[in-house]
Parts: C-alpha cells; structure tokens; sequence
C-alpha cells in the first residue's frame, strides 16, 4: 500500500489489520518475502514494526525495504504457527531463522518384488514398497542395512544387477545375501527373512526372537541340527543388537533436541528414538538472521543491563531459535509422541498445540527431567556442543570451507568424511594409486592410504582407478567392525566422466549406497581458477574465490601429493633392486654364485637356458624362470 511518495503507507495499512490471530508476510519492492511471521494478535504485532526510534538497526533496515504487507487470518495461535512454518521451508525469507539442512532425509527402502530389495532412499517415496525411518542421517541408514545384511540375508543389490547374475556374487560367498538371483534359496525360506526384516524394523525384535527359538526346537527335534544352528546363531545376533539398542526405562517414539548457542551460532542435536531403539543422531546448524546478532551486541554494550537481564535475554533468544528450529523441522519429520528438550522453547503451549494438530496425535513437550530421560537430555547436550565447540574452533578454516561446499552443492547435510583417490605413475611404471581423507577437523594422515596398482596394462589410468575403489571399498564391505567400515560422505575422484564412471560401476556392484561421488578435473593451462567437477553426467564450475572449490582443490592436492610421494619411492626401489630378487627358489646365495659366475647382470640376460642350468646350485626349472624374466616378450 505505497503513498503518493511511492513508500509504504504503514498507517493506512494499520487501520485495515484485525486484532485477531494470523499470519503476515513483509514483501520488497520486487516481490520477494523479506520475513514472515505470526500472531496472536496481528495488530498489535504488525504496529510494532512500524514505531518511531527502532533500536534494532538490522530490523530498520528490513522496514525500510517494505512496499506490502499481507496478512492471513487463522482460527488460533496453532494454526498459525504452522502456516509461518511452512511459509518459511517454502520461501526461505532473508531476515528468519532458517533451518537449510533438511531438504532431504533418508529411509530404509524395501521394493515390492518376488525377491524384495532392501536398499537406502533418499527423496520422494513414490515407488511400491514399504519405507522405514526417516533415519536422522546416511550413516545410521548404512549402519542399520549392514546390520540387516548380517542377520536376515535380504538383497541389497540393483534391480538390474540382480536380473543379470548367472552366479552368486561376492555378497553370497561372504554371508551377506542369500543369492535369490541364482535360486540358492527358496522363496517362502526368502519371505521368511523379509517378513523378520520387516518385524526387526519395527521395533518387534522380541517377537522375530521368539519365533526363531520356536524354529530353532523344531529342527532340532527333526535332527536337522545344522538348520538349528543357524537360528541359533541368529538369536545370538539378536540378542546382542537389542541390548545395544533399548533405552534404559525407555518406551514408544521419542526424540530429544537440546540446542547450544554461542558466538552467534546454534547447534542443534536431535537424538531419534523409535519403538525403544536408538536410530541415531545429527546435528543442525540453523541459519541466524543478522538482527538477533545486533541485540547481542546492543545488550552487552548497554550500562544500565545487569548480568541477569543479559542472562534472560541470552535465553530470550535461544528458547526463539528452538521453538522455530522445531516448528520447521517436523514439517519434513515424524512427529513423536513426547519431544524432550533442555530448555523451554517460545511459546511451547502453542507449539504443543502446533505439532499436535500436524501429528494428529497428542504430542509433550518435556523439559523438566529427571532419572534416565534427563541422561539422554544430558547426552545430546554434550554432543551439540561438542559440534559446536568444533565448529567454532575451526570456524576460519576447513569447517568453513565444509560448510560452504555444502551449500555450494545443495546437500543436505554437513559432510564429516570426504575420501579422494588419486592415481601416479611415469609412462605406466610402478603406478600408485593414493586414498587421503578429511573431516571436520581437517586431514586424518593416520587414515591415508597408498596402493600398489598391478595386473593392468601400463598408463590405463581408468584400470587403475577401478582397482584401488574396489581394493579400498571391499574391504568395507567386508570387514566385522565398525571401525572398518567406515565410508565416505563424499567420494572425490582425481579425474573427468570416465573416472567417475568407474567409481559409480564399483559402488553399485559392491552395493554401496549414500555416497556421493563427485570427480574434479584441472583446467585448461593447469589453472586452479578453471577446475571443474563432474557430478553423474553434469559439469560444474564453481567460483574462483568459492571456499568450497579451495577446499575441494585442497584435498585434490594433498591426494596428488601421497599419490606422487608413493610412486616416486616405488619407481626407486625397482630401479635400485636386482630382477633377480623376484624370482622364486633364487635366494640370496644363489643370486651372488650367478653374479660371479657370469661377471654381472648384463650377462645373465644375455645367457641362455643351458648356459643357466650349468651353474652350481640352477637346476633345469630354475634356469627357465632366470631366462624367462628377462626375455618375457
């Protein structure tokens, strides 16, 4: 409602807004929604923006730039604190608390097939199938499948991989599927594990127990004890996974959330409980808007506030950011049946009634513990701020860097553990093959790995790659513990399309899902400034000045660099060492009887079978090997 000076004409908009509950949305002069927010009543709400001597500059500032005002009346408080919710995941306005890392969350997925599939979602949950979670992120997805893999034998393998096997794959012969695709099982013995799958995702781990000590006494009483001993050992498993799992004292669905604030950034925990079991936690970083910054500072810069009203409005201000961290994360997420909390959201009545009304359940909002709830309260406190204290410690550097390569990439989550690959050699010879990785505290050298590439022609750098990927994530695919088999959240690869074409064949093959692969090319000139990723069939160009793409480059060199180092001492130790030394049933004193024999090396390549085999020591055989190595073409 511009006046005739083209300006906002905030008091004849004013007189035209009921003193009733709502919604209003600010909007520029192009538009687009400055900030969005509700009431309990919007008149006097609305009037307060529009004061004479606004203390607060960044909310003058946002006034300024107003050109309308639209506002949605709602039947209560509620209602309107999930309008404003869904208002703000839908236009993130520049001047709210935004909560960006949620645009995607993951599911356990299994297909509606003859043979169904078990695999990790993320996205829409459109296919046929049941979907399990949301699981509070990748990792405790991959966790849960290995886990399954373990226990009910389920394929976790493409559709179209399944459809081609001729003969079970590595997952069989290792004890990880039951090999549907080549007939190893019967189906009702397959429906079996699926339906147990099912039950364990549930939460009903006590009664796929119970059923399989009651299998277990019936082969037994029919001799079959072979079979017996399988269910045996899957009531063991069980047995184990539920003990980790249960809560002590805890019941049905619950999440706990406790949030740190300092140095203008919040960390937000939220710890998943379903059915009694642990699914994991994640942390969330919540976009601040710049206009609680400057209350800090006008606060603390004040002499009239004592501690005490810098301590209320310390508290003030985090139960806001907690009430609006909730109100936008559970529009994507299940909503619990208790919510427990380490302090008292804004306006948690409402909100209460909120979540309530979106569950369509009766939801508590808890915040004053004690026992066993207020330990689990206590433990996501601590890791909220230890990712605080982490992030703040590195703010400057590499977690600053993750941060921006998140959101220069739209993921939807902070990535702890980026692996690159890399491959040296000098016109094919001795080729390594580098692993370097970092985290959120920068390179992890004690995790680095170099690897001898072998049994490929000289120079195929594409061989290579496919070598060392399947080398390094076979042995996670394998491995008993959790320590080993640990994978990345992002997978770079020193290279163009090719490069990531074979780190994609090796993934799906090994039926590795959740890792994001992404290659990163040198320009043109070997300019730093015209580097490109490759992201599935897409190229990318980021920025020069783009923090992400320094990052990127960063670890792309330190991968450069091991891979260069290793090949470098390879290549040394061939040229410094005999070719004699690698031949079988030649040790050390036949080696220096040769050397003397014929005067030196240069003869030995030069001798021939007989010449060989007349030699102390060489019989027949051994000549043939000698001659072998040096005339292989």
């Amino acid at each position: 409602m511009p006046d005739s000076k083209g300006q906002f004409d905030s008091k004849a908009f004013l007189k035209t807004v009921p003193h009733k509950p709502g919604v209003y949305r600010m909007l520029s002069d192009d538009g687009k929604i400055l900030y969005v927010g509700k009431a309990k009543d919007l008149k006097n709400r609305v009037s307060s923006y529009f004061r004479k001597n606004l203390v607060n500059s960044r909310i003058y500032s946002m006034v300024k730039q107003i050109q309308d005002v639209q506002i949605t009346l709602t039947s209560t408080e509620a209602e309107a604190l999930l309008l404003e919710s869904n208002l703000i995941k839908k236009h993130h306005p520049r001047y709210n608390i935004l909560l960006r890392d949620d645009k995607s969350y993951p599911y356990i997925y299994l297909s509606k097939h003859e043979f169904p599939r078990l695999t990790f979602h993320r996205g829409g949950r459109k296919g046929q199938g049941q979907y399990f979670g949301p699981y509070p992120s990748a990792g405790a997805v991959r966790e849960t499948l290995n886990l399954l893999q373990k226990l009910f034998l389920v394929r976790q393998c493409e559709d179209s991989y399944y459809s081609n096997r001729s003969r079970p794959c590595l997952q069989y012969q290792i004890q990880r599927c039951s090999a549907p695709c080549t007939a190893e099982i019967k189906q009702s013995d397959y429906q079996q594990g699926v339906r147990h799958t099912v039950k364990f995702l549930q939460g009903k781990s006590q009664q796929v127990i119970d059923e399989l000590v009651q299998q277990m006494d019936q082969s037994a009483a029919k001799l079959e004890f072979e079979q017996a001993a399988i269910y045996r050992d899957q009531i063991e498993k069980l047995r184990q996974v539920s003990q980790q799992q249960s809560i002590s004292g805890g019941q049905g669905d619950v999440d706990v959330v406790a949030l740190q604030y300092a140095s203008n950034i919040a960390s937000v925990q939220v710890l998943t409980i379903r059915k009694g079991n642990n699914l994991g936690n994640k942390n969330f970083f919540p976009k601040i808007p710049s206009q609680y910054k400057d209350q800090e500072e006008g606060n603390n810069s004040s002499s009239n506030n004592s501690s005490s009203s810098n301590s209320s409005s310390s508290n003030n201000k985090t139960a806001k950011i907690l009430s609006s961290f909730l109100a936008q994360y559970y529009i994507n997420h299940e909503i619990p049946a208790e919510i427990l909390l380490n302090q008292q959201p804004e306006d948690s009545e409402t909100l209460q009634e909120m979540l309530a009304l979106r569950a369509e359940h009766k939801v508590n909002l808890s915040y004053k513990l004690r026992g066993d709830r207020q330990r689990w309260v206590d433990m996501a406190q601590r890791n909220a701020q230890h990712a605080l204290s982490t992030y703040l410690a590195s703010k400057a550097g590499i977690q600053k860097r993750v941060i921006a390569l998140q959101n220069e990439l739209n993921l939807s989550y902070i990535p702890s553990r980026i692996e690159c690959f890399d491959i040296s050699h000098t016109m094919g010879e001795a080729t390594v093959a580098s692993c370097v990785v970092f985290g959120l505290e920068g390179a992890i050298k004690s995790e680095y790995r170099r690897y001898n590439i072998k049994d490929i022609i000289g120079g195929d750098d594409y061989a290579a790659m496919k070598q060392v990927l399947q080398r390094r994530f076979r042995k996670a695919v394998e491995a008993e513990t959790c320590e080993d088999a640990k994978l990345p959240d992002i997978l770079l690869i020193d290279g163009g399309k090719g490069q990531v074409r074979q780190a994609i064949d090796v993934l799906q093959d090994l039926q590795i899902n959740g890792v994001d692969i992404i290659g990163v090319t040198k320009g043109e000139g070997r300019r730093q400034d015209m580097d490109s990723l490759t992201i599935g069939k897409e190229k990318i160009f980021l920025p020069a000045h783009s923090s992400a793409l320094h990052l990127i480059q960063q670890i792309r060199d330190e991968a450069h660099r091991f891979a260069i180092t290793g090949h470098r001492q390879r290549r040394q130790k061939a040229r410094n060492t005999s070719p004699l030394e690698g031949i079988a049933g030649l040790g050390q004193k036949r080696r220096q009887i040769l050397l003397k024999q014929f005067g030196g090396i240069r003869a030995i390549t030069r001798a021939n079978v007989d010449e060989l085999s007349k030699v102390k020591g060489i019989s027949a055989a051994l000549a043939e090997k000698i001659y072998d190595v040096f005339h292989n073409d």
